[in-house]
């Protein structure tokens, strides 16, 4: 290093900032050589190219100027043609000779020098060594006969009337156009269409076509009938549009000659530029040509750029966004790398979608498509992943370097992305709106075991319906299922609404239960002007501001409503008395029609806090009434509110002694201290105070900390969440976290199993008999089937599978492909099913997006398709927050001071309240929940004739097996349990049993020509329920035998619990005036328990019973 350092020399003193500045003279004699590049193009000949071939501009001048000196020579014959006077005589020297007037003849003479120079310096610029491929070209040749008869006569002079057909420069004018147009294309740097091009030389070539074969008729007849050039134009219309009158016709072989050469000319020359227009033609057809530039300015439009176009996917994209009427008047433009599909060729077809829906084949990453999109004009962006795809990490990858393409082209453009996996989100996190389909997934699985049938409701408020659906049935749930699920989330600011503006100064919850019992709309959550984070339900303490921003559940929006006001006379005082003050039950009527609603409003005026309210009538066998429900307070009292401990347990629930010594599991709230990918949003929850070893979480392998090999042997408390998925992926942990919030109490936390594989042995020794819920993920590997609906096979088998082999485990089961819902727990010939189809269909034909809804599983919650939140993504371009106010339901977000999504159960203590009007103020005035619907279960019974008649006219009924099980139970006068349970297990062990029940039918069999029709229909129902019954009690066999065989008790295995004479159901914001009903689970949106903390009340129970007849400020509990 020494050495180094000591070879370089020093500075010369005379190195100053001067000779910085100045530059040294003593280094120009240095031995350094000035090296020139690109000394080629320095020549005369390449300036020459450079300026008339190479340079787009100057080029472009260059065609422009030589396309109108042919244009000007044509117009020159023309003009000599009119100017000359016909001369009489039929002499063959009129054909070569011609009266052409001196300053004529001048111009002409100019116009062929400058042309000719122009062509011979282009050749020679373009020589390439092969001087017969430049002077042998037709351009080059046709311009030899035009101009050098012209130059002859220059020195000539008696040359100067010679003929020229000057009239084929025509030709030389069509070619110098075409180049002028590739010219202008390279210079302003945009293609034009090849459908253009292809069109304008066809129109310049018949142009070309005509003007030959009028200018050469009219000179070959100057020795004939002395034709001028609008007879000659008549002639060639008629004789080339094959209609031939025949009143002029030429007289001269030469022009008879002439008119067969051009005749042949036409019949090669344009059947190849229509072929050629033809083949363009149908290529645009499938690559879709340009979206308007004129169009792009003047009108609104939207991309959807997806990697493959499908027909559901295209027809739910488009029925919802274009139901919201501001929305009638935009494009969707189409960007998709594949051709169009025939099926989505069919629908565009269609005129209502062809007029609005323009398809591009193209891809995102390339300039060209998104510029032929006019993607930097585009109001939205919508980005979406092709879950169908084996590697949905791939898909993902595309989704985000489309992402980034489009980011990149258009910075300006509103982007709305869905994603697949969740550890993919950081790399779009400049998006406008991104869902996630893993995370919604997950935790719509796991609120479903919590709140039942959260991913119906989900489902039904993301998509825009009118709440038309099941009006034509004469099932009355069907109507109440349909009419409310036309409920949605809107907002309004408070100042500005009719709804709510009364309310401002007043608690969230007095706001919420009044405008609810006065229009009948559910204030679910607010936004301050000043803060983007929108909070749902956030107590009695908040107090309402004129510009804070209201969401809330209706059938339609406050702007598309009309109010009218009822005046109350009462002409009896009794309903007065009755109920201390006016009718506090609304009338609540909805005229739905053209997206208005009428909505009768009743006198609502505030009663006294101190005054009796809504109260029971007394029963005589009754020695206490019940006392009347609380008013809600217009403003909280501020003594119950106090600061909360994070770190506290204030939301556990009491614990007996019994229970904390028998409880060996200990919990801490906190925050997961490892996040499994970037982005997932800290949630508050129950952690271990230890790291349990990984060893210990295989559940049928033992190690070094316990011998346990099963389910059973850890003596759960609480019943088993099962999730059977194909791996464990990051999405897991939105699966996982909303069973442990940090609101649920310890006691109710039930153990999470997940299973990888799920044959019969695994299902057992994991607990699956008494689990509470399983959850089924649809498996990926089977996603990329060759026929689409086929993805969805193998998970549709499974949960078949184990339907019959565990009939009473609820299974929860999320599919790709909606349609396939209708094979869940499916009956071949179950009139019940049978008739649900029919009234699907109906719905579909009426233009229904939401024709599913009647499918039991989907209805009851133990079904539901991701695909159906795409309408999430597409909504969020009209209703920004809906996203945001989706993850907040699903647990997915948390906000502090926001309430969460929760149920509670009607048992019956509850039954008192009788309404859901007087269940809402119960709950606003007590514990502060917002209530947004009901689930609701019932059982219908129906006789055989109403079964045949409801399956035959597509109406609903009930399966036949369980009205046999209820109608022999009455005919044979047996007071026994359900007949489904009857059969015990010793029973099960006889291997005689199913003999025994064959003989028994067949001997039926053989008397049945001795009854009626009506008995024999009976009596093959009889049979039909036998040979189940032996089916079932052979898979209960087939189970008990796997579970001695494995070592586990079969006690508390119930074969033939099954619910199929049940029907679940969801009422989205029913009417104040709904009755409850037992077993009804209401939705409630809870306050943030952190927020506050209960007044030294004792905990909160589920059944709301427990705290009545206290005072308002005492109830509020949390």
């Amino acid at each position: 290093m020494v050495d180094l350092e000591s070879e370089v020399p020093p500075l010369p003193p005379r190195y100053r900032f001067r000779d910085l500045l100045l530059g040294d003279q003593g280094w120009q004699n240095d031995d350094r050589v000035q090296v020139e590049f690109y000394m080629n193009e320095n020549t005369f000949k390449e300036r020459l190219k450079l300026f008339f071939i190479k340079n787009q501009r100057s080029s472009l001048r260059i065609r422009l100027f030589n396309f109108s000196l042919k244009l000007l020579s044509c117009f020159l014959y023309i003009i000599r043609v009119l100017l000359e006077n016909p001369s009489q005589g039929n002499e063959w020297s009129h054909i070569f000779w011609v009266n052409r007037s001196l300053p004529l003849w001048g111009l002409q003479v100019s116009v062929a020098l400058i042309s000719l120079f122009e062509t011979i310096l282009l050749g020679y610029l373009s020589y390439k060594g092969n001087i017969w491929e430049q002077i042998l070209r037709i351009p080059f040749i046709l311009e030899i006969i035009n101009a050098v008869p012209f130059i002859i006569s220059i020195f000539w002079p008696s040359l100067r009337n010679l003929f020229v057909p000057v009239f084929l420069n025509c030709w030389l004018a069509k070619h110098a156009l075409e180049n002028m147009i590739n010219d202008l294309h390279r210079a302003i740097q945009r293609t034009q269409s090849a459908m253009f091009n292809q069109v304008l030389i066809l129109i310049s070539t018949l142009l070309c076509l005509i003007f030959t074969c009028i200018c050469g008729i009219q000179h070959l007849e100057r020795i004939g009938k002395k034709l001028n050039l609008f007879d000659s134009l008549y002639f060639c219309i008629v004789t080339f549009s094959t209609v031939g009158f025949g009143d002029v016709t030429p007289e001269t072989w030469s022009s008879k000659l002439f008119v067969v050469a051009m005749i042949c000319v036409a019949l090669v020359v344009l059947p190849i530029q229509f072929e050629q227009l033809a083949y363009l033609w149908m290529e645009r057809q499938k690559s879709g040509g340009n979206y308007s530039r004129h169009r792009a300015q003047t009108e609104k439009h939207v991309v959807l750029c997806v990697s493959s176009l499908k027909i559901d996917l295209l027809m739910d994209f488009l029925n919802e966004f274009y139901a919201h009427p501001r929305l009638q008047d935009y494009y969707v433009v189409i960007l998709c790398p594949t051709e169009m599909d025939v099926q989505v060729r069919r629908v565009l077809q269609i005129p209502m979608w062809s007029q609005r829906v323009i398809y591009l084949q193209g891809s995102a990453l390339k300039d060209q498509d998104l510029l032929r999109a006019k993607m930097d004009d585009a109001e939205a962006c919508f980005i979406l992943s092709s879950r169908c795809e084996v590697d949905r990490t791939s898909s993902d990858h595309q989704t985000i370097l489309r992402a980034w393409a489009v980011k990149d082209f258009a910075p300006n453009c509103p982007l709305y992305v869905q994603i697949l996996k969740p550890e993919n989100k950081f790399h779009i996190k400049f998006a406008d709106h991104v869902v996630c389909e893993e995370e919604f997934k997950y935790a719509m699985l796991a609120l479903n075991c919590i709140c039942p049938a959260t991913s119906t409701l989900i489902t039904l408020l993301v998509h825009t319906s009118r709440g038309q659906e099941g009006q034509q049935s004469p099932e009355q749930w069907q109507k109440m299922y349909g009419r409310c699920s036309g409920n949605e989330v809107y907002h309004i600011v408070l100042e500005e609404s009719t709804f709510f503006a009364e309310y401002e100064g007043k608690s969230f919850t007095y706001a919420s239960f009044h405008a609810h019992k006065k229009f009948g709309v559910c204030l679910i959550g607010i936004r301050r002007e000043d803060n983007k984070n929108i909070l749902l339900n956030p107590g009695p303490r908040y107090i309402m501001s004129a510009t804070d921003i209201c969401f809330y559940i209706n059938i339609t929006k406050e702007e598309n409503s009309a109010f009218k006001n009822h005046d109350h006379q009462t002409k009896s005082n009794v309903s007065r008395s009755f109920y201390h003050g006016p009718s506090r039950l609304p009338v609540h009527s909805i005229i739905a029609s053209m997206g208005t609603v009428a909505i009768d409003l009743q006198d609502t005026s505030c009663r006294s806090a101190s005054g009796p309210t809504l109260s029971l009538p007394s029963e005589g066998n009754k020695e206490v009434r019940r006392p009347s429900i609380a008013p809600v307070l217009e403003v909280a009292d501020s003594s119950s509110i106090q600061t909360c401990d994070l770190l506290s347990d204030q939301s556990e629930d009491e614990t007996t002694p019994d229970e904390e010594m028998s409880s060996n599991v200990e919990y801490a709230k906190g925050y997961p201290p490892y996040s499994p990918y970037i982005g997932s949003s800290p949630t508050f929850c129950h952690l271990l105070h230890e790291k349990v070893p990984f060893c210990c979480l295989r559940l049928d392998k033992s190690c070094q900390h316990n011998y346990y090999e099963d389910a059973k042997a850890y003596g759960f408390k609480n019943k088993l969440i099962i999730v059977a998925a194909e791996t464990a992926g990051n999405g897991l942990y939105n699966f996982i976290v909303p069973l442990r919030a940090y609101y649920r109490p310890k006691k109710e936390l039930n153990p999470v199993i997940l299973l990888l594989d799920n044959p019969l042995d695994d299902l057992l020794r994991c607990g699956v008999t008494f689990a509470a819920n399983m959850v089924v993920v649809d498996k990926e590997s089977t996603m990329s089937a060759e026929e689409d609906y086929m993805a969805d096979a193998k998970t549709i088998v499974n949960v078949q599978t184990l339907f019959r082999l565990f009939s009473s485990l609820s299974i929860i089961t999320e599919l790709t492909h909606p349609a396939n819902m209708r094979f869940m727990q499916f009956r071949a010939k179950d009139c019940y099913s049978l008739a649900l189809s029919k009234l699907e269909k109906k719905e579909r034909e009426r233009g229904s997006n939401l024709a599913f809804m009647f499918r039991l599983p989907f209805a009851a919650g133990r079904v539901f398709s991701i695909s159906m939140l795409d309408t999430l993504l597409y909504q969020s371009f009209v209703k920004d927050y809906m996203i945001s106010i989706t993850r907040l339901l699903l647990g997915l977000d948390t906000t502090p001071g926001s309430g969460f999504l929760c149920s509670m159960k009607i048992t019956e203590d509850d039954l008192w309240i009788r309404t859901y009007a007087r269940l809402y103020q119960k709950l606003c005035s007590s514990t502060g929940d917002v209530p947004i619907g009901i689930y609701r279960t019932e059982s219908q019974k129906l006789t055989t004739s109403e079964c045949r008649e409801i399956a035959s006219q597509s109406q609903i009924s009930i399966n036949v097996e369980e009205w046999e099980d209820t109608k022999d139970a009455k005919e044979q006068g047996h007071h026994r349990s359900n007949h489904r349970n009857s059969t015990s297990s010793d029973q099960s062990d006889h291997p005689l049993l199913r003999r025994k029940s064959m003989q028994w039918a067949r001997r039926l069999s053989r008397k049945g020509p001795k009854h009626s029709g009506k008995t024999a229909e009976k009596i093959t129902q009889q049979r039909l329920n036998l040979y189940r019954r032996s089916e079932r009690q052979e898979l209960a066999e087939l189970v008990k035998n796997r579970m001695k065989h494995l070592g586990l008790s079969t006690v508390g295995y119930d074969e033939m619990n099954d619910h199929q004479s049940t029907l679940s159901y969801i009422l989205i914001n029913p009417s104040p005036d709904t009755r409850l009903e037992l077993n009804d689970v209401v939705y409630l949106i809870r306050p943030d328990p952190l927020a506050y903390l209960p007044n030294g009340e004792p905990s909160r129970k589920n059944s709301i019973c427990n705290t009545t007849g206290q005072d308002s400020r005492e109830e509020t509990q949390l």
